[in-house]
């Protein structure tokens, strides 16, 4: 089973991109997903996890994922080397930040710039999804974008699916 856990501010979109990953899982990759948030009375800017589990067999376990394959942060003041003990081994961290990381278990991107540059705000969890994404082969490109179109409204999905595009596009050939 491939565990993927999300962690963001409340308000910034954790919960979609781990629910939209699961949509092109499920939906157009014939595999199984699972998604789902985990706050407690949380306020908008309070830390939250989301995770998605995938595997091609249906999923039993709906714990949270205490080790994952990915973990995918949102907000780089979110980060902490604890992380890294929350990886399996061979586990990733993709963070959204504009410094310069030099890390074999971390990926780096500034999401926030690019987000800025396509939706003209620093909504950065479509970005860091892609970032995901085009790293780990984990869904298609098109059945990310399939997904993409299935979740959100259609002026949104525009814009996401053009900042997801040009997010490949950067990354292309990059492999972990």
């Amino acid at each position: 089973m491939i565990e993927i856990t999300f962690l963001g501010r409340g308000g910034q979109g954790a919960f979609t991109s781990s629910r939209i990953l699961g949509a092109a899982v499920s939906l157009y990759e014939n595999k199984y997903a699972l998604s789902f948030p985990s706050f407690g009375p949380e306020r908008r800017g309070a830390p939250v996890f989301a995770y998605t589990k995938i595997d091609n067999k249906p999923i039993r376990d709906r714990s949270q994922s205490e080790l994952s394959d990915y973990f995918v942060i949102l907000d780089d003041s979110l980060y902490t080397d604890k992380l890294l003990t929350k990886l399996k081994p061979n586990g990733k961290i993709i963070l959204n930040t504009s410094q310069n990381i030099e890390s074999e278990n971390i990926i780096g991107f500034n999401a926030n710039n690019a987000a800025e540059q396509f939706l003209g705000a620093p909504i950065s969890n479509t970005a860091m999804l892609a970032v995901l994404v085009a790293n780990t082969k984990i869904v298609s490109r098109e059945n990310l974008l399939s997904a993409i179109d299935y979740d959100m409204p259609q002026r949104l999905a525009v814009k996401n699916k053009t900042l997801v595009e040009n997010i490949f596009e950067a990354i292309e050939g990059v492999k972990i």
